[in-house]
């Protein structure tokens, strides 16, 4: 919505207020952001919602207090036209891809002496396709007639738009409006959304709006997706849409790619740094300013703003330098400054050497590069972009020091404390997250032969030195950059490999084990190729030296669901491995 419709809310209706109110609308000083909805099937932008503003700094800055003057003042029509304008006008001059989610009070959609027509010239003039723009009913309201309803819907479909029913499940009969309105888009609540995870009721019900969805030919999004838990459920229950912080905040100039925030994801898969986090987590939405904007408008802001240290400039949306305040301020607290320099472009004197970093990188390596380069960032931070060197946001070097601070304690809890390798946890989240991106990859399980007669043998040190010396030889045969190894506990290990050469690699370790197994036995033992030991039923037997069996899983697309489905043909394939002599490797060919 925009923001909160509650035209009723309480608002001191002071004179200052109705003059405020009043001149926002004559000038139309509206600001206009946009809050990117997400595909789950690729996670691809699908739309953006378009949301409103006040004035900066203005006592109706916030859309509730915006709307309750509006509501008081009896101005709520001129409102909705005013929002109506900016927001198509500013999706057009940002050449925002995909569909435009545009919110309307329902008293206004069904209200048949409203000027509808209005809407079609804008969308016109900004040169939109009338295809791409939604229209966005709220369910807060109760309909009183609907088949007045039906009418509005049908003269908005007329003129080309889409409708969407918004907050499905928080306000009045929403089950019936979606029957009798049939949108081609519902939006479930944020309260069914948070906690998800954690709530069972939350999951049926989103669930079975899933299920209704498919009957009434509709597709869902989900509002206030906030944590990864969350989508994560959200993805598992057919949702088809996804909107919240954990993607993007409603900006001025909005994100254009949403980074994946991968579980499992490397620094090195070879040395097992896991659950890992891209810089692009730590984006926070800034004020930003245009190249071409002149230095009074800009000195303003900081003026207006106390808090306001700096303020990054963009040129076609990417950043080119950083105004600061210390130093305009003090430009303008110059004798004469104001006059000679305040009618100049910002581009002439912004500090062109902000520190900028990809959204793509790891958390590990900006703070490895800025130790490294002994690089002291001052309280400005660091500019995020995306690959095309798109303005994402900001950074602050607190947020990073917590990221890497609680990723630090993360993998200390969740890794192999004799490999510092991941542990069951990060193995399972890793599979989870390529199943869900759809992508092809195999999963191999390790495991050492005769190792508990090994072990019983020469002690659990040398038995310790023999399960390193199989995670070194399983890290030197993997490609860090696609690759992941996870230690699930004692001799069993599990890779999961995405490298087109992952066969050779494979054979490459059981040769690589092969000439180092004899080395973990002593001279007399060696010789005679094992040790004497008692086998599980206490019968002494002889034992032949360490082998390693590998059992693999092609994950191929559509073929699994979840790491459970994974993990049971992965023990039955690693089981036909240990059936074949020494050092083996047995591919599941199954379907």
């Amino acid at each position: 919505m925009n923001g909160v419709f509650a035209p009723d809310a309480p608002l001191a209706s002071t004179h200052n207020v109705a003059v405020e109110l009043e001149r926002i609308l004559d000038e139309r000083d509206l600001q206009p952001v946009y809050q990117p909805i997400i595909s789950v099937k690729d996670h691809r932008i699908f739309a953006y919602e378009s949301l409103i503003r006040g004035p900066e700094g203005s006592p109706l800055q916030y859309p509730m207090e915006l709307f309750a003057a509006a509501g008081q003042e009896g101005r709520l029509e001129d409102l909705e036209r005013a929002c109506r304008a900016v927001c198509i006008r500013g999706a057009a001059s940002l050449n925002l891809d995909g569909f435009l989610f545009l919110n309307t009070l329902p008293q206004f959609f069904s209200d048949p002496d409203f000027p509808h027509h209005e809407i079609i010239r804008h969308v016109e003039t900004a040169g939109l396709n009338p295809s791409k723009l939604v229209i966005e009913i709220t369910e807060q309201h109760p309909v009183l007639d609907y088949d007045v309803m039906r009418v509005a819907v049908g003269r908005y479909r007329a003129m080309g738009f889409r409708i969407a029913l918004d907050d499905l499940g928080a306000g009045y009969a929403g089950l019936r409006q979606w029957s009798e309105l049939r949108p081609d888009f519902v939006k479930i609540d944020r309260h069914f959304v948070s906690n998800i995870h954690n709530d069972a009721a939350k999951r049926q019900f989103v669930h079975s709006i899933c299920e209704i969805s498919h009957i009434l030919d509709c597709e869902v999004v989900a509002e206030g997706i906030e944590q990864e838990d969350e989508y994560d459920v959200i993805r598992s229950l057919g949702v088809h849409y996804a909107q919240g912080y954990h993607f993007a905040r409603p900006l001025v100039n909005p994100v254009r790619v949403i980074r994946r925030r991968q579980r499992g994801q490397q620094v090195n898969a070879a040395l097992c740094r896991h659950c890992t986090q891209t810089v692009s987590s730590l984006v926070k939405e800034h004020l930003v300013v245009q190249s071409h904007e002149l230095v009074r408008d800009v000195a303003s802001l900081f003026q207006q703003i106390p808090d306001l240290l700096y303020i990054p400039v963009l040129e076609k949306n990417r950043p080119v330098g950083l105004v600061r305040r210390s130093e305009l301020l003090t430009l303008f607290a110059s004798l004469y400054g104001r006059d000679l320099h305040g009618r100049k472009l910002i581009r002439d004197f912004m500090s062109p050497d902000p520190f900028i970093v990809s959204g793509d990188t790891l958390v590990e390596h900006l703070s490895q590069r800025l130790t490294q380069n002994s690089i002291m960032l001052n309280e400005e931070g660091f500019i995020v972009v995306d690959e095309q060197g798109f303005y994402l946001g900001t950074g602050t070097l607190i947020d990073l020091l917590r990221v890497i601070t609680e990723l630090q304690v993360r993998n200390a809890r969740y890794s192999n404390p004799l490999t510092q390798m991941p542990g069951n946890v990060p193995i399972s989240e890793h599979i989870d997250n390529l199943l869900n991106q759809d992508d092809d990859f195999i999963v191999v399980y390790a495991d050492l032969d005769n190792f508990k007669p090994y072990n019983d043998h020469y002690g659990y040190a040398r038995g310790d030195d023999a399960i390193r010396g199989m995670a070194r030889i399983l890290g030197e045969h993997v490609n860090p950059k696609q690759d992941f190894i996870g230690h699930v506990g004692g001799d069993d290990f599990i890779m999961v490999l995405r490298s087109n050469d992952w066969r050779r690699r494979c054979e490459a370790i059981l040769n690589k084990f092969e000439q180092f197994a004899p080395r973990l036995y002593d001279q007399k033992d060696r010789e005679r190729g094992g040790i004497e030991s008692q086998d599980r039923k206490g019968n002494r037997c002889f034992f032949s030296l360490l082998s390693v069996s590998l059992g693999a899983v092609i994950a191929s697309k559509g073929r699994f669901f979840s790491h459970h489905e994974i993990s049971t043909i992965a023990s039955e394939v690693k089981a036909q491995a240990k059936a074949m002599e020494g050092n083996a490797l047995f591919i599941d060919r199954r379907n």
